[in-house]
């Protein structure tokens, strides 16, 4: 599973040579979607997510004197490092492009999207064997950190699609690298209980199989199909998808969080591994035009929904978590459209805004966890700040646009 604890983490980050290029797709025209509903009417998600995005900037952020990075909670505690972890970085780095995303906004925030660019690339892994992208910055800034498995299909994912958007081929070249920095993750033990999967970390202390990188895994596997048509692409894509059907799914939009080594099943769930497989089915349907994946994909958004929609399910769950749910629910609208999924989202996000926001500072509070109520005497995590503009502003996106999505 994806921890939300303050412990060594890697979520994204894309190569420095290539930030310019990404930060030029990122605000680039969008190619045609697939048809999709009107956009809602004015609402007050942008001027959220925008008053949001400011309190992140006002109370995380370090600045050019803190290298462009951002500092992990406010009030900062004794224990805590300089900068913070990728994971939290990458999540403002991803708030920041989906708020430039924001109709009649890219050209506002342009100028923040390549600041996250050129900072993201000072947690790319130094060690040649090992390529990839470490949970921590290394020297000279820090010490480096394990390299995440599902980190560095996000960042493949995130590469394919910027090369949609700008057609520049060295942003496919390193998708396709992210994928082969991936393949190492997969497990090749046939004496194992369900044998393959991807492990979660490059380490000899991980000893399970996880829904969620293996979900993201065959996402981005998918997506480099769809655009470079070489079968070997599609064969892990389906092979990665179907190991978390067979090995890990519990029900209807339900995964089981990871198979041990040993056999023993975690039958925790999180909303992010439904998501996972929402995204990677939806874009499997896209590469191949095959409506069993369509059909997988809305059955497990409506058995995931059932699930979350009840009781308080879905506002315990980490806000992060949710985030990367609602962005599969949203991709899936683009093919599919159900007006549920937006306006879940919609609930949701007016519950964080009524419930977990501070007034006085636009800083979101939430449990330890990293969801449910808000606890004020707890410091406020770059993390949480950065799922809420994330929320917010994929609200105020036209749905025109969802298939840009990642």
């Amino acid at each position: 599973m994806r921890s939300t604890g303050r412990r060594p983490r890697r979520l994204l980050s894309v190569l420095a040579a290539v930030g310019p290029l990404i930060a030029g797709a990122v605000l680039a025209a969008p190619a045609s979607a697939a048809p999709s509903p009107a956009a809602p009417a004015d609402g007050p998600w942008a001027a959220r997510a925008a008053g949001s995005y400011a309190a992140l900037l006002d109370h995380l952020y370090l600045g050019a004197s803190g290298h462009g990075l951002f500092q992990e909670q406010t009030p900062k505690q004794p224990t805590d490092n300089p900068y913070s972890y990728l994971w939290e970085y990458r999540e403002a780095t991803q708030a920041t492009f989906d708020l430039a995303n924001v109709p009649g906004l890219g050209r506002k925030y342009g100028p923040d999207v390549q600041d996250r660019l050129t900072a993201l690339g000072q947690y790319a892994s130094t060690d040649p064997a090992h390529s990839g992208y470490d949970s921590y910055l290394p020297a000279p800034l820090g010490t480096g950190g394990d390299l995440f498995y599902d980190d560095n299909a996000v960042v493949g994912i995130t590469l394919t699609d910027q090369y949609r958007a700008s057609g520049d081929r060295g942003l496919l070249d390193a998708a396709r690298a992210q994928f082969t920095t991936d393949l190492r993750g997969w497990d090749s033990d046939t004496a194992r209980a369900c044998p393959g999967g991807m492990h979660w970390v490059e380490s000899d202390s991980n000893a399970m199989r996880a829904a969620n990188v293996t979900g993201l895994f065959a996402q981005l596997s998918a997506n480099l199909y769809e655009i470079t048509h070489q079968r070997t692409y599609l064969d892990w894509a389906q092979r990665a998808y179907d190991w978390n059907r067979t090995c890990l799914r519990q029900a209807p939009g339900l995964y089981a969080n990871d198979l041990g080594d040993d056999g023993t099943l975690n039958t925790t769930l999180w909303s992010y591994n439904s998501g996972a497989m929402i995204g990677a089915a939806t874009v499997l349907y896209r590469a191949t035009g095959k409506s069993a994946y369509l059909h997988d994909a809305v059955d497990d958004a409506n058995g995931a929904l059932a699930y979350y929609g009840a009781e308080s399910r879905l506002y315990d769950q980490p806000a992060i978590f949710n985030s990367f749910f609602f962005q599969d629910l949203l991709l899936l609208d683009s093919v599919h459209h159900d007006a549920r999924y937006r306006a879940t989202l919609a609930a949701y996000a007016q519950r964080l805004w009524t419930d977990n926001r501070d007034p006085a500072t636009g800083l979101f509070h939430f449990q330890g966890s990293n969801g449910g109520t808000p606890d004020p005497a707890l410091p406020v995590g770059t993390l949480n700040q950065s799922a809420a503009v994330q929320l917010f502003a994929l609200l105020a996106w036209d749905p025109k646009d969802y298939h840009r999505i990642t």
